[in-house]
């Protein structure tokens, strides 16, 4: 007799209303309820610009540089910014993003050209940088991340800017040196953000590594493809996980044409934080 796997119905259970959910395009946004009232308010964004070449298969940086000026953030992690192959030369004009956005790439000694690293561009509004390195990935093909210090006005903060690989054992690796990058015991607030390449939620996940120190990986929100967003492959994580306030795709007309994926901003909380710590930390003793 043939045996036939019995379906586990504690895991359709979970998973429905999770794909109904995002059949609907109900999941746009997540909002933290741990972060309120912590920090001053910085606007964050995420966005694989796909070369800038759109889904309708044109070229058009300048089309690439309305989306980015749409987000209005103060701080913008960029994926797949320079050509893949030879001189991986810059694919966007730099002044005059400068110009409409008012942002500005964090320099770095690119030793294959273009833009980025791998095509990882860091742009910023204000703040000074305080450190800069590059991180090459491992795996089967060429991924690299950035890693920033800066020191806002708001107080410091690191940013991880990473395009992590479409295998599977890859980004499991990539994300082990993604945590290797961070000393143990360092506690400068943390963002980790970009093309991460995963959708899966839980043990099955290629991010699951990464817990406890980043999150919240449960803030999954679908990016890709632009024009009916299913796959959450975009993210915004921190370290500590209080530190983002909310999550949200950027789903416009501009922005579903111009790449394959849609934006991702995220307001992240800076400042105050350790005096409030202090301040809890004092009522406990007195309780």
């Amino acid at each position: 007799m043939r045996r036939t796997k019995q379906p586990q119905p504690g895991k359709s259970r979970r998973l429905r209303p999770l794909l109904v959910s995002t059949l609907r395009q109900e999941r746009q946004t997540f909002v933290s309820e741990s972060c309120k009232g912590l920090g001053e308010a910085t606007t964050i964004a995420s966005y694989n610009v796909h070369k800038c070449v759109g889904v309708d298969g044109r070229f058009d940086p300048d089309r690439t540089i309305a989306v980015i000026r749409e987000l209005d953030a103060d701080l913008v992690a960029l994926q797949e910014a320079d050509q893949r192959f030879g001189e991986r030369a810059g694919l966007l004009d730099l002044h005059s993003l400068e110009r409409q956005t008012g942002l500005v790439p964090i320099s770095l000694p690119i030793s294959q050209g273009g833009h980025g690293w791998h095509g990882n561009v860091l742009l910023i509004r204000s703040g000074t940088v305080t450190a800069a390195h590059q991180l090459s990935l491992p795996g089967a093909e060429p991924r690299g991340a950035l890693v920033v210090e800066l020191d806002l006005d708001c107080g410091p903060l690191r940013i991880i800017a990473a395009h992590l690989g479409l295998l599977r054992r890859s980004r499991a690796l990539q994300a082990h040196t993604l945590l290797q990058a961070i000393e143990p015991g360092d506690d400068v607030p943390t963002l980790l953000m970009g093309d991460l390449n995963e959708w899966r939620l839980g043990k099955r996940s290629s991010l699951s590594g990464l817990e406890p120190h980043f999150g919240p990986l449960e803030a999954a929100i679908p990016s890709f493809p632009s024009r009916f967003p299913i796959w959450a492959l975009d993210r915004v994580l921190a370290k500590p996980h209080d530190l983002i306030s909310s999550i949200a795709v950027h789903n416009t007309p501009k922005a579903r044409m111009a790449s394959d994926h849609l934006p991702l901003k995220a307001v992240v909380r800076l400042g105050n934080r350790s005096d409030k710590q202090a301040g809890s930390d004092a009522l406990a003793a007195v309780a």
